[in-house]
């Protein structure tokens, strides 16, 4: 279907394969880049329209029905620089690679526009950050989970933007991952193959999907094996939303602590799941020279590595 734009009216006619279905179901599905959540607003603000009239989300659409879609021209949304202390393992006049803490978010976002990695490093940068990804995302190259800690790289401009974008869209960044997973995983080393794509059902979640998905490749290897739980470290050879936590869940073997892909119970009380961004590697983006900067696990992590796993 493409996408929806803002402040413009989109019109269609439902065809027989999505009859008695949900019409908020049917619109996320027909148009994947927006969540449910998302149109279940449309819908209860009355932005929807079935057969010109407006309906509820639970509405079983019928084939021929005709609707009508307006998407509201959002509001601009000042971004503000926040004092907010960083760990920064690097920096120069190009780049500043920080040690992200758990529980912040990178971008601001719904919900979160303010106390994310952006607010903090608009402080620390003032003016001195790239713009190719716009006022919400400045300096923003890629990204890592609210609740991953470790290395990512912010660009102070858009040069080096492109050129670190370069390499990440090239698979060529060394990106290793520390984390502690659910179970015995028997094989010392390994490598999980499977596209990830967004959930058929859950749109918030990612999943091992071969018909939509983008192909993700994950290798693994076992530091340490506990009675419960395993030590493992992950070089991602594809950077795909949720990889790591989605292909370890696939093999059965779940992170500690994740609420998405696994049941998120343990003993220690976890905020999200144990993965760690622990090394990151690319050429400069002025020297061409290959930089590799290695975060130090978070007191926590090293904590529950203390403990009888």
């Amino acid at each position: 279907m493409g996408s929806l734009l803002e402040d413009v009216t989109q019109e269609f006619e439902i065809s027989s394969e999505y009859a008695k279905k949900r019409l908020d179901k049917v619109l996320s599905i027909l148009y994947p880049d927006s969540s449910r959540t998302f149109f279940q607003k449309l819908i209860k603000s009355g932005q929807v329209l079935v057969n010109h009239i407006p309906q509820k989300s639970n509405y079983q659409v019928e084939a021929g029905d005709f609707i009508s879609i307006t998407v509201p021209k959002s509001q601009e949304i000042e971004i503000l620089p926040e004092n907010i202390p960083l760990d920064i393992l690097y920096e120069d006049q190009d780049i500043l690679i920080v040690n992200k803490p758990k529980g912040m978010v990178v971008h601001p976002c719904a919900g979160h526009y303010s106390g994310t990695l952006v607010n903090a490093v608009m402080y620390h940068c003032k003016d001195s950050l790239s713009g190719i990804n716009g006022i919400i995302r400045p300096g923003i190259v890629h990204r890592i989970d609210m609740d991953t800690t470790g290395a990512l790289i912010v660009c102070k401009n858009d040069y080096a933007h492109l050129k670190i974008a370069e390499q990440i869209k090239s698979h060529s960044v060394t990106r290793r991952y520390l984390g502690i997973v659910k179970g015995m995983v028997q094989q010392d080393t390994g490598t999980v193959k499977g596209a990830i794509g967004r959930h058929p059902v859950d749109r918030k979640k990612m999943a091992i999907n071969e018909r939509n998905g983008k192909p993700a490749v994950t290798h693994f290897k076992v530091l340490q094996r506990f009675s419960c739980h395993t030590f493992m470290e992950f070089e991602l050879e594809t950077g795909r939303t949720h990889q790591i936590r989605v292909h370890m869940a696939s093999i059965g073997h779940p992170l500690l602590g994740d609420v998405v892909y696994g049941n998120g119970k343990s003993p220690w009380k976890l905020q999200g799941q144990a993965l760690h961004a622990a090394v990151i590697g690319f050429l400069h983006p002025s020297t061409d020279k290959y930089l590799e900067v290695e975060a130090p696990l978070p007191e926590y992590f090293v904590s529950l590595l203390q403990k009888k796993l």
